[in-house]
């Protein structure tokens, strides 16, 4: 028996060919290219939150397309008259407070359709758009974080030769240096569940700030004075975060790049909330950034209003940065 007769055996009915339709979420449109009416299945209307009871024009599902891509989707979809082949386009549409990516497919080219009906397909392809979207933030994220730790390792070189009297010297306090961040990447590992805190806030910040801190004349120059408190493990790696961020900024930028510049790290609780504030003294002048600032203050912003429940506020100083970060203090613990 050929595979010819295998196929003239099956059932390829309306029932059949729904079942199927419906198991992968594929949704039937039809569009009429001279009235503009637009009909599609029972999917259809529930994929885009229409009523099916109106009759639907084009331009009433364009409303519903995300603004940023509306346009390239009234083009595409016109384009599809004259371009001969399939094709495929992924927009986002609005369905009350939630966004969807969807993918219209289809045959383009309407010369000698029927009746003027040019048909096709829509697929909700947000999972998939929300996995590329994560994807592409963690790729950000680690490039970010290379370039970071390029950038930590040439301070760190530069703060320890200032305060080296030979090559053996210097390598034995970068050789230290290096080692107090792979300690203070211990502290903040998540630990196992039920061994409550992974770290006290004070040692938190001593361990993490420790590689900056010069041995030389002035060494101490990095202070810290916050209360003894307890931080959870979730919580430790997002501070861990924003600590590294913040001294990374100031090796590369502040007061942390010069060898006169000092940085004091204090911390007041009160009720729920505690205000941790950075201050850096000595350094070069610095100044605002243009528009929301770069990865790593995104970054920063996200962590601290996101995981620490908190804010932060910058003060270009022209004596040196104040960032002043609002943390909900039960976060902490977490």
């Amino acid at each position: 028996m050929t595979t010819h007769d295998n196929e003239d055996r099956l059932d390829w009915g309306p029932e059949q060919l729904r079942h199927a339709l419906d198991a992968a979420g594929v949704a039937l449109w039809s569009w009429n290219v001279d009235t503009d009416a637009f009909v599609m299945d029972a999917h259809g209307y529930s994929l885009w939150d229409v009523s099916r009871k109106a009759l639907l024009m084009f331009e009433d599902l364009s409303a519903k397309v995300h603004p940023a891509d509306r346009d390239r989707v009234r083009a595409a979809f016109a384009a599809t008259r004259a371009v001969v082949g399939p094709y495929e386009i992924d927009f986002r549409i609005l369905v009350g407070p939630d966004v969807r990516w969807i993918s219209a497919r289809g045959q383009g080219s309407d010369a000698g359709i029927r009746d003027r009906i040019m048909t096709g397909i829509f697929l909700d392809v947000t999972g998939r758009k929300q996995a590329e979207e994560g994807h592409e933030l963690l790729a950000g994220e680690m490039s970010h974080r290379v370039k970071n730790l390029l950038a930590l390792a040439s301070g760190l070189t530069k703060i320890t030769s200032r305060s080296s009297s030979s090559i053996d010297d210097m390598t034995k306090q970068l050789t230290q240096r290096l080692t107090a961040l792979g300690r203070a990447h211990d502290l903040v590992r998540p630990l196992p569940g039920g061994q409550g805190s992974a770290a006290l806030l004070g040692d938190l910040f001593t361990v993490l700030l420790a590689p900056y801190d010069d041995d030389g004349a002035f060494a101490g120059r990095i202070r810290v004075a916050v209360p003894r408190m307890g931080v959870g493990e979730a919580a430790a790696t997002s501070l861990a975060l924003v600590i590294h961020e913040l001294a990374t900024n100031s090796l590369k930028y502040g007061a942390l790049s010069a060898t006169e510049g000092t940085l004091d790290v204090s911390a007041t609780l009160a009720g729920d909330e505690i205000e941790v504030v950075w201050t850096e003294q000595g350094g070069p002048a610095v100044t605002a950034p243009e528009g929301a600032g770069g990865y790593g203050s995104q970054l920063l912003r996200r962590t601290v209003t996101g995981s620490l429940g908190g804010s932060i506020e910058y003060d270009w100083s022209s004596t040196g940065a104040l960032v002043t970060m609002k943390i909900d203090a039960r976060r902490l613990s977490i």
